[in-house]
């Protein structure tokens, strides 16, 4: 077999992961695999091996809710053919591959850096060098903001050819941050401190990240959580949906000169994050989530909070939104304003709420479901058109319907005590993907372990990997002065992305 089939969070042995040539490997996912509508790469990577590198492809397969996993192992010094040529959505993951390791890839539009890791094969590479794209005319110029910007947000460079106020085209640089997270997943033996780093790959999406590493390990311990632990988790990762979404909500209309919409959303949004102080002692629910268990244990005291504070939020939550769509001076500047068409978002790879604004039905509570997921038969929000009133719809769409879960998870949960589970010893030579839908859309964590059980390699992807393209894509046409609030549309994570 050509390939190996698991479901999310399934262990296997990392010797049941086909090794095929690389004439194989190539034609098994442009011929096979990427051929099947509904499937895209969720990981792509490189791992030292005796021989070579070995990268190994994970293809999930949303009808059939399952993951396809192959490898090949090369040479550093290969050249190899580029699947980036058929198959735009791999440009990044080969890209950083050529970055680590210096393999090449022929028929790859531009094989630049990504992040200038501390090792990199071509130590040389500098970001003050940085190969921008350009166009030579005396009619267009250059644009630049940042990386240095006058908020709070970490740094990030966006370099616009304009033709006057149009942008013709943005290339977006990041890889200011220099954490070695990965690196430290492998040096930090001690489960606390890996727990801690996962909830600190993006300061937003702390539920999403520490989840996604909870279930990672505890499939490699052969842990199986309990149906409340299960409730309790996805019980976190919606309300984490409900608060960034409508922090979000406020960022665009603050993005727009909305005053009202901006100080409603902003204020709404206040209740919701402060609930996991209530819960954990955190406003972005550091220290909750830990594999085996919740540190703090959901009680119907808490449940009792929530529903009182989401009986406050909703009304005025609707009246705003309503307000919101409705408002003609609104409508004008996020209707038809960074489009990005369904088949654009489908070639490039787009994932989370931006994919599902363009039309791409994706989200990993419906297509690879995990825990309190599997006993529902969640249906995915999209919109048709992929601007920036799509994407605000849909958190619009997603708030409700998270408020919604919620309260059913409220209704089945039983409250018993939690029975400690200790998780330090995970099996030998194994393998396992993990994928959770965060708030910005589709995380994955993939863990290899070596003969002790020890982490071997860790890789992670946050879902703005894929979807910095489409926000560059998106204000193609536009004027400059939209470029706000079609970033702000997208929220993607800068630190997410340096890693």
């Amino acid at each position: 077999m050509d390939y190996i089939t698991i479901k999310n969070n399934q262990r296997i042995a990392f010797a049941e992961i086909p090794v095929l040539d690389y004439d194989t490997f190539y034609k098994t996912l442009t011929d096979n695999l990427l051929n099947q509508s509904d499937a895209h790469c969720v990981n792509y990577y490189g791992v030292q091996a005796d021989k070579g590198v070995q990268l190994i492809c994970c293809i999930a397969h949303d009808k059939a809710q399952n993951i396809s996993v192959l490898s090949t192992i090369v040479s550093k010094s290969d050249t190899l053919q580029s699947i980036t040529a058929t198959y735009p959505a791999f440009h990044l993951f080969e890209r950083e591959i050529h970055e680590n390791f210096g393999i090449g890839f022929s028929g790859h539009p531009w094989l630049k850096p990504v992040r200038y890791p501390h090792k990199a094969a071509d130590r040389s590479a500098t970001i003050a060098d940085y190969p921008f794209y350009k166009i030579d005319s005396e009619e267009l110029h250059e644009v630049g903001v940042g990386p240095i910007h006058a908020g709070i947000i970490e740094p990030g460079h966006f370099r616009f050819i304009c033709n006057g106020e149009q942008i013709l085209h943005l290339e977006i640089q990041l890889g200011y941050q220099h954490r070695g997270i990965e690196t430290l997943f492998l040096q930090k033996n001690n489960l606390l401190q890996r727990a801690t780093l996962a909830e600190n790959i993006a300061g937003d999406t702390v539920i999403g990240h520490s989840t996604a590493f909870a279930n990672a390990w505890e499939s490699l311990c052969g842990f199986t959580p309990d149906r409340q632990l299960q409730i309790e988790r996805a019980f976190a990762l919606e309300n984490e949906r409900i608060a960034i979404h409508t922090g979000d909500l406020s960022g665009i209309c603050t993005d727009i000169a909305y005053q009202l919409g901006n100080s409603v959303f902003g204020r709404l949004r206040t209740p919701v994050i402060n609930y996991f102080q209530r819960w954990a002692g955190n406003r972005f629910a550091k220290g909750l989530i830990r594999p085996g268990k919740t540190n703090f244990g959901l009680t119907a005291d808490l449940t009792k909070q929530w529903l009182e504070m989401i009986a406050a939020y909703r009304p005025d939550f609707v009246e705003m939104a309503n307000q919101t769509f409705d408002l003609p001076s609104v409508l004008s500047r996020i209707e038809r304003t960074g489009i990005v068409e369904p088949e654009t978002a489908q070639r490039i790879g787009m994932v989370g709420m931006a994919a599902r604004a363009s039309n791409v039905a994706r989200d990993i509570r419906a297509s690879h479901p995990w825990g309190y997921y599997t006993s529902i038969q969640y249906q995915p929000v999209t919109e048709p058109v992929g601007d920036v009133y799509c994407r605000a719809r849909i958190r619009h769409d997603e708030i409700l319907r998270s408020i919604d879960m919620m309260t059913e998870m409220i209704d089945s949960m039983d409250y018993k005590p939690q029975t400690a589970t200790p998780l330090t010893k995970a099996a030998a030579d194994s393998f396992v993907v993990s994928l959770v839908e965060g708030w910005r859309g589709e995380i994955c964590h993939c863990a290899i372990t070596d003969a002790n059980g020890e982490l071997k390699h860790y890789k992670i992807k946050d879902p703005s990997f894929h979807n910095w393209l489409g926000l560059a894509l998106a204000v193609r046409n536009n004027e400059i002065s939209d470029f706000p609030i079609c970033n702000k549309s997208f929220d993607l994570s800068y630190s997410g992305h340096d890693l």
